[in-house]
């Protein structure tokens, strides 16, 4: 039987530590556990606890150069939550593989933008022809289930990168051979630090930080603010923009036509600005997700006035589903389930008569987006947090910059 050669695991976490510092209290703080045949052909895996299971034969047979990459690598599944997005995500151990390759190419995309190469099975976006810098849950709808007679990967990086318990790991509170593993609690403290840490390295200008790191650190620690109060701010400015403008019309006629009884003059009028609403009925939005999707339309309405003339609310998740004028969310037909596309709802939107002047996209953003703004319409996306992620504290997925971002956080 092998043991682990402690020396050469701490050499391994110090070259790691030194080449990522921002990570190193991360790194230090995820419990070592040896034990054998885990992690596949990696020997290393991390659990939802924070803890890191060493196989001592496989990491022996690394350098300390190639050791002290799978722990960075691992590490950064327990800093990004994989697991608790895996679980706000409804990974089965049947797509766990699925997910466990998305989040590798998350993570891995921004360590090799830091000069970092894994040994072994190294899965970039490249290799599946995915857009580099994106989120996991993007790259998981990209990935599709391995054909019969395909060769499947063999590592496992264990519940810490997918939430599936594995046959290795010890309870979340320990037994007498193995440590209690940390809380949600103090995850999310270690979390936040890291993120601090992040933007020191930034500021400072140590360490090359990729710039996923960077928008990671900068969501987490973003302070917090009363959406309600920034979501209604932001329909009301492009409302009275529109309110404001002043338009020629031949509808009616000019209060000074008696003054050119020849000449047909054009009146003045204030155009009503429309508003519409693209409310995300994908299978990725829970119940819950749904109902706080109701209760913003109806708060809307209330807000802005809009209550007597109504919004048109979209129900789309791969294709517009529903489109309906309301005046009461209790009207909104919130159809679909599939999957999730709200490009499909802003093109959709643009192409209504009248065009409208504001358009609030709800959503929990596992989307694609288009790449331009649609013309002559301000968009306000109101992106919502998972409400049953566990108290967790997570990566936003990304949005597009041309539009407005209010986060909308679970009561």
């Amino acid at each position: 039987m092998t043991t682990l050669d402690k020396h050469h695991l701490a050499a391994a976490r110090l070259w790691a530590a030194n080449k990522f510092p921002y990570l190193a209290t991360a790194l230090f703080a995820a419990h070592v556990i040896e034990r054998e045949g885990v992690g596949g052909d990696d020997g290393i895996s991390v659990d939802a606890s924070w803890r890191l299971y060493v196989d001592p034969e496989k990491a022996g047979s690394w350098s300390v150069p190639e050791l002290g990459s799978l722990l960075i690598h691992h590490t950064g599944h327990l800093v990004r939550d994989h697991a608790g997005r895996a679980e706000t995500m409804g990974i089965t151990e049947s797509t766990a593989e699925r997910w466990s390759t998305a989040a590798d190419a998350e993570l891995n995309d921004d360590l090799a933008d830091a000069g970092l190469t894994l040994p072994g099975q190294n899965i970039l976006p490249d290799d599946h022809g995915w857009a580099r810098g994106r989120m996991a849950e993007e790259y998981f709808r990209l990935e599709s289930e391995p054909e019969e007679g395909e060769e499947a990967p063999t590592s496992d990086h264990g519940s810490g990168s997918h939430n599936r318990s594995r046959d290795w790991e010890d309870p979340p509170e320990g037994d007498d051979s193995s440590p209690p593993g940390l809380s949600n609690h103090e995850q999310d403290l270690m979390r936040a630090k890291t993120a601090q840490d992040v933007l020191d390295a930034v500021r400072s200008g140590q360490g090359n930080v990729p710039g996923n790191w960077r928008r990671w650190a900068e969501e987490l620690l973003r302070p917090s603010v009363d959406w309600r109060r920034t979501l209604a701010a932001e329909v009301r400015r492009g409302v009275q923009s529109v309110a404001g403008a002043v338009d020629y019309t031949y509808r009616r006629p000019s209060r000074r036509a008696s003054t050119s009884p020849t000449i047909v003059l054009a009146a003045l009028e204030k155009p009503v600005p429309e508003v519409a609403v693209v409310c995300d009925t994908s299978g990725s939005m829970g119940a819950r997700e749904l109902a706080r999707v109701l209760a913003e339309v109806d708060g809307l309405l209330s807000s802005i006035g809009l209550r007597s003339g109504g919004v048109r609310v979209l129900a789309v998740d791969t294709a517009v589903q529903a489109v309906r004028r309301v005046t009461s969310a209790r009207q909104v037909e919130l159809v679909g389930g599939g999957g999730t596309d709200m490009s499909r709802g802003i093109e959709a939107a643009a192409a209504l008569k009248p065009r409208p002047a504001v358009l609030i996209v709800l959503t929990d953003g596992l989307t694609p987006w288009p790449a331009e703004a649609p013309r002559g319409m301000r968009v306000v996306i109101g992106l919502l947090r998972p409400s049953d992620s566990g108290g967790r504290v997570g990566s936003l997925p990304p949005t597009p910059h041309w539009a407005r971002l209010v986060v909308v956080d679970a009561d």
